[in-house]
């Protein structure tokens, strides 16, 4: 640093969730006054409404402005469009939501500012996860959470000690502050979540499953569509899943 000048940058993604939150926080405590610090969002038509509002109070909380980037060939940000163009969802090449509306807008944006480091919300069940990130991603990532062997209840911990209110989307019981109706899952306990807590949205994600032939949930060992789904049936607890939609989704536990 020459004459107060920072000329190294260190971009932390946010995912509007409790463990990017606090990872952006870390980075500003432990690399603050060496690196410039910039914190980027990629927003998602499809998430709670409330991940703006929570998205704001961080943004005060941190004290810098947390910047948007969005792919510039999906300016709506919406999986629906995206889902819509490509007649595909999720399945064994992945979700293309998580591809275009993530990836590539973080991509897009790398491509045109200049960054020397990355952090992202990789909690200390993530290790592994974060490993795989460095080995088949990027090679300057940074993970304070994990440094400081933060998991992600000590993330929550954090962020209501801050006095700063939880997304919505958790208080709904949701595992993450993705988008409602995340098509990366094929939980049994999670579509019937979504049935009663965003029925409208259960029903469009069925009737969109059906337009583009994508079997979306994993029950009894078969693939089966949403309106096949038994309201009564049931599987593994939410909060044993890992489907967090940040720019790392794509990496699975």
């Amino acid at each position: 640093m020459k004459d107060g000048i920072k000329d190294k940058t260190i971009v932390v993604w946010f995912s509007c969730g409790a463990a990017s939150a606090v990872a952006a926080k870390k980075t500003i405590e432990l690399y603050g006054s060496e690196y410039n610090i910039r914190v980027v969002n990629n927003p998602v038509k499809e998430e709670h409404e409330d991940n703006q509002r929570f998205l704001k109070d961080v943004e005060k909380w941190l004290g810098i402005e947390i910047e948007v980037c969005v792919n510039p060939k999906f300016p709506d940000a919406s999986c629906e469009t995206v889902w819509d163009k490509r007649k595909y969802m999720s399945g064994v090449y992945g979700a293309p939501c998580t591809l275009e509306l993530k990836k590539n807008a973080r991509k897009y944006w790398e491509a045109n500012n200049k960054h020397d480091f990355l952090v992202l919300g990789f909690t200390s069940e993530e290790e592994k996860r974060a490993k795989r990130f460095k080995q088949t991603e990027r090679t300057n990532l940074l993970t304070p959470l994990i440094d400081l062997e933060l998991s992600k209840k000590d993330c929550f911990d954090i962020i209501m000690d801050a006095g700063l209110e939880l997304p919505e989307i958790y208080k709904l019981g949701y595992p993450n502050a993705n988008c409602i109706g995340c098509v990366k899952s094929a939980s049994v306990t999670y579509w019937n979540h979504v049935r009663v807590q965003h029925p409208d949205v259960f029903k469009k994600r069925a009737e969109m499953s059906r337009e583009v032939g994508c079997r979306l949930i994993k029950y009894r060992g078969e693939r089966i569509f949403l309106d096949e789904l038994d309201p009564n049936a049931k599987g593994r607890n939410m909060k044993n899943l890992q489907f967090e939609c940040g720019i790392f989704c794509e990496e699975k536990p």
